[in-house]
Formats: C-alpha cells, structure tokens, sequence
C-alpha cells in the first residue's frame, strides 16, 4: 500500500517526520484530506488540527496559520506554533 511521507515543522522545531495513508488538515478552502497519489497542491493553513494516520494509529495537533506543501506524496507541514500534545512523540 502506498503511503505518504510527512514533515510537520514548528518555527523552532521537526514535530513529525514519518509515513502517514491519511493527512487531514484545515486550510482557508475548508478541511483537506490528503492520500497518497493527491494531486500537487500548496495551501494557507488556518487555526486548526492536523490529524496524521500512520501505521502506529491518529496522532494530533493543534497548529496556527501556516501552510502545506503536497508533492509526489510528500506532505510538509509549517506553521509558527504547534500544539503537539496529542502526538505522542
């Protein structure tokens, strides 16, 4: 099965770093859900969570404005604060 692999990046920090089957995320268009093979795409992230499905189950977090970045199933997440209390890492 094909998977994604993902970044989400703080301003002063790597958050996450590893595979995903599903991103779902809030940007200025509504809630995204990403797959792999979707599409390229560049969004404005809004107040929101990030909900990453990995192989180790949904890991969480809350992010401000930002952007995402999908290209060849790779998703990069950025934005200035990061919650990441619901990751478990």
């Amino acid at each position: 099965m094909a998977t994604l692999e993902v970044q989400l990046v703080a301003a002063d920090r790597m958050v996450y770093e590893g595979q995903a089957t599903l991103v779902r995320a809030r940007t200025l268009g509504g809630e995204l859900g990403i797959m792999p093979g979707h599409q390229p795409l560049l969004g404005v992230l809004v107040e929101g969570e990030i909900r990453i499905n990995g192989e180790d189950g949904v890991k969480t977090a809350t992010v401000d404005e930002g952007f995402l970045s999908v290209d060849h199933n790779r998703v990069t997440i950025v934005a200035e604060e990061v919650d990441s209390s619901g990751m478990g890492v």
